[in-house]
């Protein structure tokens, strides 16, 4: 056999052929889009998303710099990296966007999330939604006869786990603020 045959089942890449492979793999990015404070700045970056047929998981705004009037929206997006990048470049282009960050691969990054969960219930079922606020962190910030309202802070997957766990022990209702984020270092 010489070196030139080619092994069935084998695919034959051209050294011309360098354009990298794009992935049909969603992945899961968090956005940091620092814009002015103005009316209207969130209604356009939000028609980019919904005009485009892009999901929002979790979104988070609030100025950040009085004097300036300026503002940070966190986004929790998924979709490929084609779509993700075209995310990107879309919002760069809107004129009041100053910065677009993407923290999921700008390196490691800081994620927390504020949840509120009433929990209503009694006897054994109370004491164990306390017993599994302590464990999580959790504190409470109304208690009635009937009922707690637990506070937590943490990703969202300790968020998603604490709820889960109450849903058993009476979970009537939920409040989250979405996520906030920074790179770290």
């Amino acid at each position: 056999m010489s070196a030139l045959n080619i092994k069935k089942g084998s695919t034959k890449h051209s050294a011309y052929n360098l354009r990298p492979q794009f992935s049909d793999v969603i992945e899961r990015h968090t956005l940091a889009v620092i814009v002015d404070n103005e009316p209207g700045v969130l209604a356009r970056v939000i028609g980019l998303f919904s005009g485009r047929g892009y999901n929002i998981d979790s979104l988070t705004v609030a100025e950040v710099d009085h004097t300036g009037h300026m503002s940070r929206i966190t986004i929790v997006t998924t979709g490929t990296p084609q779509v993700i990048e075209q995310i990107k470049a879309q919002l760069g282009r809107i004129v009041p966007v100053h910065e677009v960050h993407d923290l999921t691969v700008e390196g490691r990054s800081v994620e927390r999330e504020l949840a509120l969960l009433k929990v209503s219930g009694e006897g054994d079922k109370r004491v164990e939604a306390l017993r599994l606020a302590d464990i999580f962190r959790a504190n409470v910030v109304d208690s009635t006869l009937d009922s707690f309202v637990f506070e937590i802070t943490g990703t969202p997957e300790k968020v998603d786990a604490f709820a889960e766990l109450m849903r058993p022990l009476g979970l009537s209702d939920i409040a989250r603020t979405g996520v906030a984020a920074l790179p770290r270092g």
